[in-house]
């Protein structure tokens, strides 16, 4: 695996978003705040015509309706759909792609085999952000198919430093892991800020001032472990001392089965990663075999 270099230019690159949603727009958010491209070299699709509008007058891109009118001539495209409505939108734009254009796919638990085979093209980045994205301060893991040029795995890059930090791995099951690691991770925090925050509204702060509490706290410990380097445990016994508070809070928290729960939860997030993509490549054994049955017929 390898953090990517330095920020290439994207300056002769048109991108077209496909499922303009709510990560669809994080990228266009941050790749324009980053002057990384101009308005006029994004395209965007999307059904509804409110949709549209917004975009349209927020960044001042281009807009379509069709997804089929987005993809055609664009450099880039950003697959942004749900995965029930990968197999739709593949029929509507596999037709018009064409080899030297990269797809860039951030739907959740859609493998390669699964896109490739569904677009009938090769040229494909599956990655995995996180809702922090929206902020640019998202953590993006991304993997590329062999048929991927190095021109195409720099541009990949690029774009999603636009959602944060990213990271390329040489092995596809890997964003499988992290789609349950730091795609799903958001969900673990706010369970947590959530439930802190109710713990000291049951101790008699106001929720106001608990809410605040619990955002400082978890913010500067992260901002903390990240610029201290030291692990976690060592962080952890630095503010442990023998029959103090945070004793009693941790003999309890191991007595909950703390880790253990987290464990679970997260590995109950990355087999519903991978049934997600084996559904989806389920769905091009179906394709394929209703095609043979048609070409025999």
């Amino acid at each position: 695996m390898r953090y990517s270099a330095a920020m290439p230019s994207l300056r002769d690159r048109t991108i077209a978003t496909v499922g303009s949603g709510v990560m669809a727009e994080a990228m266009i958010a941050g790749l324009l705040r980053g002057a990384l491209v101009e308005p006029d070299q994004i395209v965007a699709s999307h059904p509804r015509p409110e949709r549209r509008e917004h975009l349209a007058g927020e960044y001042g891109i281009r807009t379509v309706a069709l997804n089929g009118d987005a993809v055609a001539g664009a450099d880039v495209v950003l697959l942004a759909v749900k995965p029930q409505m990968l197999a739709r939108v593949a029929r509507e734009i596999g037709p018009g792609l064409r080899h030297g254009q990269l797809v860039l796919s951030v739907i959740a638990g859609a493998t390669t085999a699964a896109i490739g085979g569904l677009l009938g093209h090769d040229q494909i980045v599956r990655s995995m952000p996180n809702t922090p994205a929206r902020l640019g301060r998202g953590m993006t893991v991304w993997f590329a198919t062999p048929a991927t040029t190095e021109d195409q795995r720099t541009q990949a890059s690029a774009l999603l430093r636009a959602l944060g930090a990213e990271l390329e791995v040489d092995d596809e099951k890997m964003v499988a892991m992290a789609t349950a690691v730091s795609g799903t991770g958001p969900t673990y925090v706010f369970l947590v800020m959530e439930a802190l925050i109710d713990a000291a509204v049951h101790l008699g702060f106001p929720r106001h001032v608990a809410h605040d509490l619990v955002i400082e706290t978890l913010e500067g410990s992260t901002l903390f472990a990240k610029q201290s380097g030291m692990h976690p445990a060592e962080l952890r016994n630095m503010v442990t001392s023998p029959g103090g508070t945070s004793a009693a809070a941790l003999h309890e928290l191991e007595s909950g089965r703390l880790r253990t729960v987290l464990s679970d939860a997260v590995w109950a997030a990355y087999r519903r990663t991978v049934e997600l993509g084996d559904q989806l490549e389920a769905t091009v054994e179906r394709q394929s075999d209703t095609a043979r049955r048609a070409g025999g017929a």
